[in-house]
């Protein structure tokens, strides 16, 4: 009994001593900088953020600004899963306010995420207005063409693929000749996008695996891209480069093992 006793004990101690150490993981932001080269368009720097989940994140509005303020940005893009209760809408204002503060030239773009769905009516339209309010524009299965240089920059917002908001035709419907840069949250839907002229994709989701040890099993109800053994980082499908976030909050648990939050600029040029 008492061998039992010193054996629970132990056990006791290893995991909340893995628990410390998964939950300190949410607090180390991994910043990372893709370069995407390009003929349509030059010299365009995205700041890119997916995943916030306001009710599990460890990175506050004040250190999130002190690493995105240390170089400008061109654009600003969201790829959805801000939140998923209605009381942490007013805790995503404080984000959005230092989004502003980073002066994207061109503007900061969004699009929802099946998290960001599970708000209801009323609710869901007062998160888009919130984010509307704060100089952002959500896309959902549109697109905005933007100037740049005397060129063509076309950002089209996908919506959910996982929840079956996502219309490809529509969201492309009269897009001009140009750069397009897709913003999705799901990146399952490349696969469906085989017809369709795109130059580059981000996207989020997977959070990594958010526990990817030793594999992130649980993601394999996620769709094919697991499978295929694209959960996170720059990937290319019939030779289209497409980004997978591996975002900046958690879900569930707040705790990350094998993974990082993580901000990314693509530099494209």
């Amino acid at each position: 009994m008492k061998m039992l006793f010193y054996f629970l004990l132990v056990l006791f101690v290893y995991l909340a001593f893995i628990f410390y150490k998964a939950n300190k993981n949410t607090r180390h932001v991994i910043i990372n900088t893709i370069s995407i080269s390009r003929k349509k368009i030059k010299n365009i720097k995205v700041l890119h953020l997916s995943d916030i989940h306001l009710e599990n994140i460890s990175v506050s509005p004040e250190k999130l600004f002190e690493m995105i303020s240390k170089q400008p940005v061109d654009l600003i893009a969201l790829t959805g899963d801000f939140l998923d209760r209605k009381r942490s809408i007013p805790k995503l204002a404080n984000y959005l306010k230092v989004l502003q503060k980073a002066s994207p030239k061109y503007g900061i773009f969004a699009v929802f995420g099946n998290h960001d769905y599970i708000l209801k009516e009323e609710n869901f339209a007062n998160l888009k207005k919130t984010l509307e309010e704060h100089d952002c524009k959500t896309l959902q299965n549109e697109n905005v063409t933007l100037c740049v240089d005397g060129e063509n920059l076309n950002i089209i917002g996908i919506d959910d693929y996982s929840t079956h908001r996502s219309d490809i035709k529509k969201a492309f419907q009269g897009l001009p000749e140009g750069y397009n840069l897709v913003l999705t949250h799901d990146p399952n839907v490349v696969l469906d996008m085989e017809d369709y002229d795109y130059d580059y994709l981000l996207s989020g989701h997977f959070h990594g695996g958010q526990i990817h040890w030793p594999k992130p099993y649980h993601l394999i109800k996620m769709g094919k891209l697991v499978r295929m053994k694209m959960v996170k980082g720059l990937h290319y499908h019939k030779g289209k480069p497409f980004y997978i976030s591996e975002g900046l909050g958690q879900t569930g648990v707040n705790i990350r093992i094998g993974s990082r939050p993580e901000i990314t600029y693509h530099e494209i040029s």
